[in-house]
């Protein structure tokens, strides 16, 4: 996989500056491949912000752009469905089996559709999966009749995890920001 072999190539770029602990690649909104990298584990973990051409980044509003749309999309997999996706497909398939009861096809089918947009990793955070993830969660939220959207509540709630995650990044980056 492109996606994969793009990671490593990553990580092996990064190495230079401590011990690669995690690799996520990004498109920020203005589609510019990136790369946020982890160094290190716990109290002494650090950052490093990649470019595609794998030189560090440091201007501090990329880095804030970039540790932004990970953190977000990290959030949208977890949140998705409750945060509970395989349960809640589990239980609507013993709702078809035994209750027989309408909608759960509709239902069903709606829990795959997010199940597939949330996807496995690695993953390429963008804006278009979290519009992907959204419309999909819609979807489902759609489906079980609810009313508003208990994923976009979530994600809201969330803004604090977001700064805090951007804060770290900004703080504990490898290389100097301007």
């Amino acid at each position: 996989m492109a996606l994969d072999r793009d990671l490593g190539r990553a990580a092996a770029a990064a190495a230079a500056f401590g011990q690669v602990s995690g690799v996520l690649a990004a498109e920020p909104a203005d589609g510019r491949r990136a790369y946020l990298v982890a160094l290190g584990d716990g109290e002494e973990r650090l950052w490093l912000a990649l470019d595609a051409a794998l030189e560090p980044v440091g201007e501090r509003d990329r880095v804030r752009e970039l540790a932004s749309i990970v953190v977000l999309c990290e959030l949208a997999g977890e949140l998705a469905g409750g945060g509970r996706l395989e349960e809640l497909r589990s239980r609507l398939r013993e709702l078809a089996l035994v209750e027989q009861t309408d909608g759960v096809e509709e239902a069903e089918a709606a829990a795959l559709a997010l199940e597939v947009a949330i996807g496995a990793p690695p993953l390429l955070a963008s804006p278009a999966y979290l519009d992907w993830v959204g419309q999909a969660t819609r979807r489902l939220e759609d489906a079980l009749g609810e009313q508003g959207s208990p994923f976009a509540g979530a994600l809201a709630a969330a803004s604090g995890t977001v700064e805090a995650f951007v804060a770290e990044v900004e703080g504990r980056h490898a290389v100097p920001l301007r």
